[in-house]
């Protein structure tokens, strides 16, 4: 067959993540190229198959994957609404049902009409339970709260349908009996879901335990073997030869990877500073030591994270050797002090067209609100003092 004639790709079977219920009927349609429509009228008229587009409906939205992509699924519709609202109507015809019979002064709760309702209220309610919890929970569209009101509307039904039923134990004896404790199981089960969910809380707290723990015998074991010779090879080689940057740097990523556990860095100035000191040592022959103090909601997208890996910049590149970074953080403020030990040098000797400092780092400081100083170190080389917020 040419290529001109050639049948279209068909797209994966996929259910999309945005979707009226759980996205069976559209991925198939998207799949065999129909109209929506089409698909739920098929699934409709298999059901006077003795039920089996329900059959084949539950099974395709077992087997179909979600679309790819990292947001939670969302419904549309309030699944867990209507479900729990049926309970209720489902009530209300028990207890219709339950008048009705008493005007014959006939014990109802022996009735199969009666049972029928109530039955019929208990799946409905343990359904809309489930699916507020269980299938709602991780929707972004919904939250805590609305499985919390759908839990309690639920129960309030069959709540009230155990009053009534309990009315009836002494005319009904055993079979009165039964029910109530089949309303009982009922609201128990609408409420279960939230053990599952604590379970569920509880087994991924011992499994992040059980690592930690893990982490920490292995950490313990690298630091008395490992950490100490790389140290110990930076001490022999000095601090800017090339053995002393690889054993540098394989120290500082065998320390992340222990001590800063799964959850990924956040993005703040420290972390950021770090990084940006950890891939210079690689570069340059130096050696950069970052001392955190106090806290501060500075973030590495700003200016001053961009002023201070332009001075960490230029410490590496023109002084070489040890070089310290101080980063002083408050809630009002953030400080930043980079100090080189190399020759120094005078911001009025640097030609006007010269603009690294005055402009990365000076200029951008000044732009951003704060101030940006340089001097002369006390034992030498050069201080940069980086100031955002607070008193300038």
């Amino acid at each position: 067959m040419s290529s001109a004639t050639a049948l279209p790709a068909r797209p994966p079977l996929q259910r999309p993540r945005a979707c009226l219920v759980s996205g069976t009927s559209e991925g198939l349609a998207a799949h065999l190229g129909w109209s929506i429509l089409a698909v739920r009228m098929l699934f409709i008229a298999l059901c006077l198959l003795w039920g089996a587009g329900i059959l084949l409906y539950l099974w395709i939205w077992v087997f179909t994957p979600w679309q790819d992509g990292d947001e939670a699924p969302s419904r549309r519709a309030p699944v867990a609404w209507i479900l729990a609202s049926l309970s209720v109507l489902a009530v209300i015809v028990a207890c219709g049902i339950a008048a009705t019979i008493s005007r014959w002064d006939v014990v109802y709760a022996t009735r199969p009409e009666w049972w029928t309702a109530m039955l019929a209220a208990i799946l409905l309610a343990v359904t809309a339970g489930l699916w507020a919890t269980l299938i709602d929970g991780s929707d972004p569209a919904r939250g805590p709260r609305h499985a919390l009101g759908v839990r309690i509307a639920a129960s309030a039904a069959l709540g009230t349908l155990l009053i009534v039923q309990l009315t009836t134990l002494q005319q009904g004896g055993v079979v009165s009996f039964i029910g109530a404790l089949a309303l009982i199981g009922g609201i128990v089960l609408v409420n279960s879901s939230t053990f599952v969910e604590k379970w569920r809380e509880l087994s991924g707290e011992r499994v992040r335990r059980i690592r930690e723990e893990q982490r920490s015998e292995m950490a313990a074991h690298l630091h008395d073997s490992v950490l100490q010779t790389l140290a110990l090879i930076q001490n022999r080689a000095g601090a800017s030869s090339e053995v002393a940057r690889i054993a540098r740097a394989q120290e500082r990523e065998l320390r992340g990877w222990l001590y800063d556990g799964d959850e990924p860095a956040d993005s703040d100035l420290p972390t950021d500073l770090r990084d940006y000191a950890a891939a210079l040592e690689i570069d340059y022959p130096v050696r950069i030591d970052v001392v955190v103090a106090g806290t501060s909601a500075e973030r590495a997208s700003g200016e001053m994270a961009a002023a201070a890996r332009e001075a960490i910049l230029n410490a590496a590149r023109h002084a070489g050797g040890e070089v310290s970074v101080y980063i002083e953080g408050s809630a009002a403020s953030v400080d930043v002090f980079v100090r080189d030990r190399g020759p120094g040098f005078e911001l009025d000797t640097v030609p006007a067209d010269r603009l690294g400092v005055r402009e990365s780092i000076i200029g951008r400081m000044r732009r951003a609100g704060g101030t940006a100083t340089l001097r002369r170190g006390a034992g030498g080389g050069t201080e940069v003092h980086l100031r955002l917020g607070g008193a300038a």
